[in-house]
C-alpha cells in the first residue's frame, strides 16, 4: 500500500517528501498510523531491497489503496498545521509544493570482470614438506608454498586480503624448525598484537611433527614487548614496569602542567589530540628539537612535547613509545649490545609489514644483519598513517634489503569473486602501490549492492530492517558488521539498534556521541533553558564563553548572596574583556528564549548568538583531522530535527547515554552479536555480511583528505582509498555500500572511489 492515515490525514507516498519518510516510520512504530480502509494499525517499511510501502501488523494484505483525489498544491492562503518539519493542510492529503525526492532503487554492481574458476589451485612444488602439509590437510597454493620454503636471504611476501598470510607465516616457521632444523632461539616472530602472537604459537603446535618445546623457545611477540624485554634486561632499574605511564590521563596530567605555562585552558585545549601528535612524532624518530611546527596549534604541542619529555626524564618515567625509541637509542649508543643481538637472532618474520613505522623499521634494519628477513604485508591495506605507519617501508624493502625475493599471494580465500572484483576495481586507481590483481575461489549471483538512503537516519533504519530480515531467514547476529569511517558516523545506527531487540557490540574505548566535548557543551545550553540552576550545565558552557572554570565557585556564591539563579549570576560576571561581557549580558534572555523554540532552531540560535564556531576553532580541533567539532554540531542538528521540544530531545539524549553504558557492559559477555566498528578496527577480521556507512565524498574519502588533495598532496587520498578497500574485503558473502543523498544536513555526492564500479 502507498497510503496510510495519521491524525485523520491521508499520507500518500507518491506525494510525500522523502525527508519525511523517517518521521512517518517512527510514527508507525508508535502506533500512530492506520490503514485508510480497515483502520487497523500499519507501519512504513524502510528496507534496502524493497521499495517503501505501508503494511499491516496483523498480516492483513487485502486492503487496497483508496481512490482519492490527488491533493492540489498548497496555496499561500491555505490553512495548515506544521508538524515535525512538513505541512499538513487541514482535512486534506499531505502534499507539498516542492518536487518530491524519488526513492532510488538499490543497484547491484555490474561493472565486474568475469569469474574464471581454477580447476586445481594446489601447490605445484614437488617439495616433500609441502606435500606432507597437504597430506595432513594444510592445503597450499603454489605461491604460498614458495614463500614457505624460501628461508635464506630477504623475502618480501605481498599478501593480499584473504590470501592466507597467517598460514604462510606459521607454516614457514614450522618448516624452518622441522625441515631445516633451525634453532628456535634464533628466530624472532614479530606481530602487531599480543593476540596474534599467541594465535600463531597455538597454530604452530598443530603442525605435523612439531614439538611444543621448540614452539615455546621461539621469541614471538609485538614490537613493544620484544624490544622492551631487551631494554629491561640491560637496565632493569631504569625500565622498571612500575615507572610506565600506562594511562592517557597520567600523560595528559604532565601535558596540562606544561599547558599552564602557556595559559591553556584545560577545558578548551585538546590535550588528547596533543598526546596523539606527540606519539606520531616519537614514532617518526622526531625529537622535540627536530619538530618544525606547521601551525599555531603545532607550536603549542611542540612546547608541550618538550615539557613532557623533560618531566618524564626528571621523574624517571617512560611511556609505550619510549620502549621502541629507548631501544633504538640503546643500540645506537652501545654497538657491542647491538652486535650481541645481531649474533643471536638470525631469522626474522614480521607480520603486517605495511603498518610498520619509522622507529620499528630502523630497529629491524639494525638488528637483522643476517639479512634473513621475511616481511609479510599488503601495501593496499596500509591505513595507520596517523600512528606513523607508511607503506613506503614495504615499497622500498627491495632497495634496503638487496637481492630480496618477492612472492605475491594473490588468491583470496575469504570473499566471493564479486566482492574481490569490486575491491580490485577500487584499489587499482592508486598509483603508489605494488601492482597485483586478486583472484577469488568462488562466485555467486549476489554482487555487492549500492543503496541510497535519504540521510544517516534513514540509512540506519534500512540497515537494521535488512538485518532483521536476514536473521529471520537464518543468519546469526555475529554474521554482520556495520563499518564506519569515524566514531561519530555510528551515532544513528547505534540508536536504531539500541531501540531494537538485536544484540550488538561496540568498541569499549569509543566515547559516546552525546558525551563528546563539543556536543556536551551545546546540550548544556538547552539544559539551562529548562533549568537555570543546573550547575553541571553552567560548568560545561563556560569554555564556549571563554570564561575560566575557576569562576564557578564565585558564581555559586553570588547566586546565594543575590538570591538569583546560577545562570543570572553567570550573566553578571565581570571578566575585564568587553567581548566576553557582551555575550554574558545577553545570556539570560537568549537562553530563556530557547524554551519556545524547536530543538533545531534552538541549536542554531546558540551557534549564532554565542559564536560556537569561534569556540571550536579556538579549542584547537584543527589538530584532529578526522573528528572535527563542527561535524559534531552538524550531527547533533540531524538528531534535533526528529524532536518537537527541547525536553523530548534531552530525554532521548539521557536514554541513549544510559543505553551506551549498559551495552558496553553487555558487550563483554556477548558471543553472538552484530559488530559496530570503525574500518580501522575491523582490519584483519571477516564477516558474512558487511554494511559500509556513508560511502560519499567527505566521509570516505574524508574531508581532510580532499583538502590535502586540493593542495597537491595525493598521499591522504590514496590512504582513504585503501581504507575503503579494507572495508570491502572484510565481507565474505554479501556487501552493502550506503550512498546517502544527504550527510550532516547537506547534499552528498557518491564517493569518487566508487566511480569504477557504479
Amino acid at each position: 500500500m502507498n497510503t496510510a492515515m495519521i491524525d485523520q490525514n491521508i499520507i500518500d507516498l507518491n506525494q510525500l517528501k522523502r525527508e519525511n519518510y523517517q518521521f512517518i516510520y517512527d510514527a508507525g512504530k508508535k502506533g500512530k498510523l492506520q490503514c485508510p480502509v480497515c483502520k487497523e494499525p500499519v507501519r512504513l517499511y524502510l528496507g534496502i531491497e524493497r521499495e517503501p510501502h505501508f503494511y499491516h501488523l496483523s498480516k492483513r494484505e487485502n486492503c487496497q489503496d483508496p481512490i482519492h483525489k490527488t491533493a492540489e498544491p498548497i496555496a499561500q492562503n491555505d490553512e495548515y498545521i506544521e508538524r515535525n518539519g512538513f505541512k499538513i493542510p487541514i482535512s486534506r492529503s499531505i502534499s507539498t509544493v516542492e518536487t518530491r525526492t524519488e526513492f532510488k532503487n538499490p543497484k547491484r554492481i555490474s561493472k565486474l570482470s568475469p569469474f574464471t574458476k581454477k580447476e586445481n589451485n594446489l601447490s605445484s612444488l614437488a617439495h616433500p614438506y609441502i606435500q606432507l602439509l597437504e597430506n595432513e590437510g594444510f592445503a597450499l597454493d603454489t605461491n604460498q608454498g614458495e614463500a614457505i620454503v624460501s628461508t635464506n636471504g630477504p623475502l618480501l611476501v605481498i599478501a593480499g586480503a584473504g590470501s592466507g598470510k597467517t598460514r604462510v607465516l606459521t607454516a614457514r616457521t614450522a618448516y624452518m624448525l622441522h625441515e631445516e632444523q633451525i634453532d628456535p632461539r634464533t628466530i624472532m616472530l614479530v606481530t602487531f598484537t599480543a593476540k596474534a602472537a599467541a594465535e600463531m604459537k597455538n597454530r604452530l603446535s598443530h603442525y605435523p611433527k612439531m614439538e611444543r618445546k621448540h614452539v615455546g623457545q621461539l621469541l614471538a611477540g609485538t614490537f613493544h614487548s620484544i624490544f622492551y624485554r631487551i631494554l629491561a634486561f640491560h637496565d632493569r632499574e631504569r625500565w622498571n614496569s612500575h615507572k610506565l605511564l600506562k594511562k592517557d590521563w597520567q600523560k595528559e596530567q604532565i601535558l596540562k602542567e606544561g599547558g599552564r605555562e602557556l595559559n591553556l585552558d584545560e577545558k578548551e585545549f585538546a590535550y588528547d589530540l596533543a598526546l596523539q601528535q606527540i606519539g606520531f612524532w616519537k614514532n617518526s624518530l622526531c625529537l622535540p628539537s627536530q619538530v618544525r611546527p606547521e601551525s599555531p596549534w603545532e607550536e603549542k604541542v611542540t612546547f608541550l612535547y618538550d615539557h613532557y619529555e623533560k618531566t618524564k626524564s626528571q621523574q624517571g618515567l617512560f611511556d609505550f613509545d619510549d620502549m621502541l625509541l629507548g631501544c633504538f637509542q640503546l643500540f645506537q649508543e652501545n654497538p657491542s649490545i647491538l652486535a650481541s643481538y645481531q649474533n643471536r637472532f638470525q631469522y626474522f618474520l614480521i607480520d603486517e609489514f605495511q603498518d610498520i613505522n619509522k622507529v620499528q623499521y630502523e630497529l629491524i634494519r639494525m638488528i637483522a644483519s643476517s639479512g634473513n628477513v621475511c616481511a609479510v604485508g599488503d601495501d593496499d591495506q596500509s591505513i595507520y598513517s596517523f600512528r606513523g605507519s607508511n607503506p613506503e617501508y614495504l615499497q622500498k624493502f627491495e632497495k634496503d634489503f638487496p637481492n630480496a625475493k618477492v612472492v605475491v599471494l594473490n588468491e583470496n580465500y575469504r570473499s566471493t569473486h564479486e566482492i574481490v572484483a569490486t575491491a580490485n576495481a577500487i584499489i587499482q586507481k592508486n598509483k603508489e602501490r605494488k601492482p597485483k590483481v586478486m583472484h577469488a575461489q568462488r562466485s555467486t549471483s549476489s554482487a555487492p549492492m549500492l543503496f541510497f538512503p535519504y540521510d544517516e537516519e534513514e540509512e540506519a533504519t534500512m540497515i537494521v530492517q535488512d538485518m532483521q530480515e536476514k536473521i529471520e531467514a537464518g543468519y546469526r547476529p555475529s554474521d554482520f558488521a556495520i563499518l564506519f569511517r569515524t566514531n561519530t558516523g555510528s551515532r544513528a545506527v547505534f540508536e536504531r539498534l539500541a531501540n531494537s531487540s538485536l544484540p550488538f557490540t561496540i568498541d569499549l574505548d569509543v566515547e559516546p556521541f552525546y558525551e563528546r566535548f563539543i556536543v556536551k557543551g551545546m546540550l548544556s545550553f538547552l539544559k539551562l533553558a529548562l533549568d537555570e540552576e543546573d550547575q553541571h550545565a553552567v560548568r560545561d558552557i563556560l569554555p564556549v564563553l571563554f570564561v575560566k572554570n575557576s569562576v564557578l565557585q564565585d558564581i555559586k556564591a553570588e547566586s546565594i548572596l543575590k538570591d538569583c539563579t546560577i545562570l543570572e549570576a553567570l550573566s553578571a560576571v565581570k571578566t575585564g574583556f568587553a567581548f566576553q561581557e557582551k555575550k554574558l549580558r545577553k545570556l539570560v534572555s537568549v537562553i530563556r528564549s530557547l524554551h519556545a523554540l524547536s530543538p533545531l532552531t534552538a541549536i542554531e540560535t546558540v551557534e549564532r548568538e554565542f559564536g560556537y564556531g569561534d569556540f571550536i576553532k579556538k579549542r584547537g580541533n584543527e589538530g584532529n583531522k578526522l573528528d572535527k567539532g563542527s561535524d559534531d554540531i552538524r550531527d547533533l542538528k540531524v538528531v534535533a530535527k526528529g524532536f518537537r521540544s527541547i525536553a523530548e530531545l534531552l530525554d532521548h539524549v539521557a536514554h541513549m547515554t544510559a543505553m551506551n553504558r549498559e551495552i558496553k557492559n553487555l558487550s563483554k559477555e556477548l558471543d553472538d552479536a552484530i559488530t559496530l566498528s570503525t574500518i580501522h578496527r575491523s582490519k584483519g577480521l571477516e564477516y558474512k555480511v558487511v554494511y559500509v556507512l556513508g560511502a560519499v565524498d567527505g566521509s570516505i574519502p574524508h574531508d581532510y583528505a580532499l583538502d590535502s588533495y586540493r593542495n597537491g598532496d595525493m598521499a591522504a587520498l590514496e590512504e582513504e582509498r585503501r581504507l575503503l578497500y579494507v572495508a570491502v574485503t572484510r565481507a565474505m558473502e554479501e556487501l552493502y555500500l550506503s550512498i546517502p543523498d544527504n550527510r550532516r544536513g547537506k547534499n552528498a555526492h557518491p564517493s569518487r572511489f566508487l566511480a569504477p564500479v557504479r
